[in-house]
């Protein structure tokens, strides 16, 4: 996939307040297009997580939109198309209607899974599923976005300022689960954050990280996740990408609710 992305300044009306910016600072309003990239490779393949960092301004999420765009004019392999919708081949969470009815009746799955799905989503305690979206906290609704939206089996799952409300702890709890969902269910994921702490569990299949000054570094990772899956031969990561982690942890209903490191204690 080959990326160009730009867009254009809009006229702006001086002021008094602009001029002395502008007198103080030596500048003037900018004209013309700002290019955040101009065919830019990104190496990405059906059921890949594709991770964008980089701080806020550096483009990550404009480059993410392209992607997700660009995505959503590619047809959808025969081979999956028994698993995941032709109708929503590409979803936003953030474009998601979380309705008014308790979450457990809220995913348009059979009730076994619908507790799967909520659990490795980080909603696993009884008492969650049991309440509106409208009584959960910030942290807790952007979480139930990840359940509503894998639930309706989209090809791809976009979602901006991944994991940004929640704890750094939960975070990569959420990130380690989506790497296990995206394995089992060959749903693909496109997230954008500005924390690059969720890498490490997350383990992207492509990394892309984005900086102020315009530079953006793009990493493909083919070693599977599971060291069970891993090829004989992976392919060489670009700029190495990071390795995960040998975590463990304790479950409910199929998702893990804490890491642990090996040779810690569990309670």
């Amino acid at each position: 996939m080959l990326l160009s992305v730009s867009h254009d300044f809009l006229p702006k009306q001086n002021s008094t307040h602009a001029s002395i910016v502008m007198d103080h600072f030596g500048i003037g309003f900018e004209k013309g297009q700002h290019t955040i990239a101009e065919d830019l490779e990104l190496p990405i393949e059906s059921g890949d997580v594709v991770l964008f960092t980089g701080a806020s301004g550096s483009g990550k999420s404009s480059l993410m939109r392209a992607a997700s765009e660009s995505l959503c004019k590619t047809p959808i392999p025969a081979t999956l198309k028994p698993q995941l919708s032709t109708l929503n081949p590409v979803l936003n969470i953030d474009d998601l209607e979380l309705g008014d009815r308790i979450l457990i009746d809220s995913l348009p799955l059979p009730v076994d899974e619908s507790m799967q799905l909520l659990s490795a989503c980080g909603l696993g305690e009884a008492h969650l599923m049991l309440r509106t979206p409208a009584e959960l906290s910030d942290g807790q609704r952007y979480r139930f976005r990840l359940a509503l939206g894998l639930s309706q089996k989209p090809q791809w799952l976009v979602a901006d300022e991944f994991t940004a409300t929640l704890d750094r702890t939960l975070a990569r709890v959420v990130a380690f689960n989506v790497r296990r969902l995206a394995d089992r269910t060959n749903t693909g994921f496109l997230l954008a954050t500005t924390h690059e702490d969720v890498a490490e569990d997350l383990h992207p299949n492509v990394h892309v990280k984005c900086r102020l000054d315009g530079e953006i570094n793009v990493a493909r990772n083919d070693e599977s996740a599971d060291p069970l899956k891993k090829k004989a031969c992976p392919s060489p990561t670009i700029s190495g990408s990071a390795k995960r982690p040998s975590p463990t942890g304790r479950t409910s209903l199929g998702g893990i609710t804490e890491v642990t490191r090996w040779g810690s204690r569990s309670s």
